[in-house]
């Protein structure tokens, strides 16, 4: 909505003490040279560039957008860009608060702004996924009229959480998440910046390690804690925020683990074996000093997918049904969600009945492989399907078991040089006691048919 007398006193009390807000807000870019990350939206000539003025495309205006991304990367900071270096009218809803008649109202100010005095609007929606269809459908003849140029926010799957008519009438920008690289920059901006802290205290690297970890990705996040840490060691007296300190003012303990060091395969070595050993606790443990310490979910659950394998397998068919989609779930929703995804996997797993037959029976069939027992494949199971193949015997006295009673076929089936070999060994571990009963009796039936 238009500012109102009370938001213009508060806006002008933020110019002259600018203290007075918090350190994200002061360290929001006033140019899009200044955004953290997003390189991919701000080439010459992007959407964004042309909104705040850089090229007006003529009868080619720019077009309505829609920012896709999770909380702190950027889309309320390109907003604000926008709001600040372009010279059109700039109007803020929130989905939260606003409703049909705040839109129309934006709506028919814009209207009056264009055909009084020529001036276009800018209307910028927060949490648009917020807004009913009705509500999204008010929004519609003026995207399509240009009567406004939209720029909506959402955290959700606007495929999901947008309606159609809306979205083919936008461009939707999909913002990436922020790397701890583009965090870094950002905090060394703000240590510095006369805008920020102005060199009042340093971050050393362990602090600032912390820092990163708590943040998750999220701008927002790391410049509160920054300001809380940074209020704190001010008010001791000291130069530098240190670790202790951190701690202190954000009440979240450091974890030790380095994501790229004797940690990072520790802890992991240390999840799957109490995933082995059934130790739930212990199993949900190190899953919570992994996560807590930043650790990619995705190398989680590619980890969890192993396990599922590995220690497992058929005594429980489904515990790789539950990684696999477990995994799935985690690459389409990431953190803080996914930690729940790979808390359910987790357990599942570690409180499964438990067999490595799967691991050492392909390990044991790949070691006389590479120890030279191949052999050529036995004639009957030879291809046949090609001009010449009968002359050469190939195919030949092949059984077809589906025309068997049974559906097993007597016959030989490995190459001569690991005839009667056993690689598979079930357990008589849960569901893998059905199997060993199976696979019993097959071989049996094979071998005693072939001997008669």
């Amino acid at each position: 909505m238009e500012p109102d007398l009370f938001t213009a006193a508060a806006e002008d009390r933020q110019e002259k003490d600018p203290a007075s807000s918090p350190l994200a807000v002061r360290m929001r870019p006033r140019t899009l040279d200044e955004v953290v990350g997003q390189g991919h939206l701000l080439k010459p000539g992007s959407p964004l560039r042309r909104l705040v003025g850089e090229g007006s495309g003529g009868p080619a205006g720019p077009s309505s957008v829609i920012l896709w991304g999770p909380p702190g990367i950027g889309k309320t900071t390109l907003a604000y860009v926008v709001s600040q270096a372009t010279n059109k009218r700039f109007v803020e809803l929130s989905a939260i608060t606003a409703g049909v008649k705040e839109v129309r109202s934006v709506i028919d100010g814009a209207r009056r702004a264009s055909g009084g005095y020529g001036k276009e609007t800018v209307l910028f929606l927060d949490e648009i996924h917020r807004f009913s269809k009705a509500q999204q459908d008010s929004l519609l003849p003026a995207v399509e009229n240009r009567w406004v140029t939209l720029i909506a926010a959402t955290t959700e799957n606007p495929y999901f959480s947008i309606i159609s008519p809306l979205l083919s009438r936008s461009l939707l920008l999909t913002l990436q998440a922020l790397t701890d690289d583009d965090l870094r920059g950002l905090l060394h901006r703000a240590l510095t910046d006369e805008r920020g802290l102005g060199g009042a205290v340093t971050l050393p690297e362990d602090a600032e390690a912390h820092l990163l970890r708590i943040a998750g990705g999220d701008a927002r996040r790391a410049l509160t804690a920054l300001e809380a840490g940074a209020g704190s060691a001010i008010a001791k007296g000291d130069a530098e925020i240190t670790l202790e300190t951190l701690e202190d003012s954000v009440d979240r303990a450091a974890v030790k683990y380095d994501r790229d060091g004797d940690q990072h395969y520790d802890v992991a070595s240390a999840l799957i074996k109490s995933i082995r050993g059934s130790d739930v606790d212990a199993t949900l443990h190190y899953l919570a000093r992994m996560i807590e310490a930043g650790e990619d979910p995705r190398f989680i659950a590619r980890r969890l997918m192993i396990s599922a394998s590995e220690d497992i397998g058929l005594a429980d068919p489904t515990a790789l049904q539950t990684a696999v989609a477990g995994a799935q779930a985690v690459a389409l929703i990431g953190f803080p969600e996914a930690r729940i995804t790979l808390s359910q996997v987790a357990i599942a797993l570690a409180l499964a009945p438990k067999s490595n037959a799967a691991y050492l029976a392909i390990d044991a069939a790949l070691a006389d492989v590479r120890a030279g027992l191949a052999g050529p494949v036995p004639p009957h199971l030879r291809d046949g399907h090609y001009k010449g193949a009968e002359k050469l015997g190939h195919a030949q006295g092949y059984l077809y078991p589906h025309d068997l009673p049974g559906g097993i076929a007597a016959q030989r089936y490995a190459p001569d040089a690991v005839q009667g070999k056993r690689y598979y060994e079930p357990t008589r571990y849960g569901a893998e006691a059905r199997y060993a009963d199976v696979v019993e009796r097959v071989r049996v039936r094979l071998r005693g048919e072939q001997e008669g």
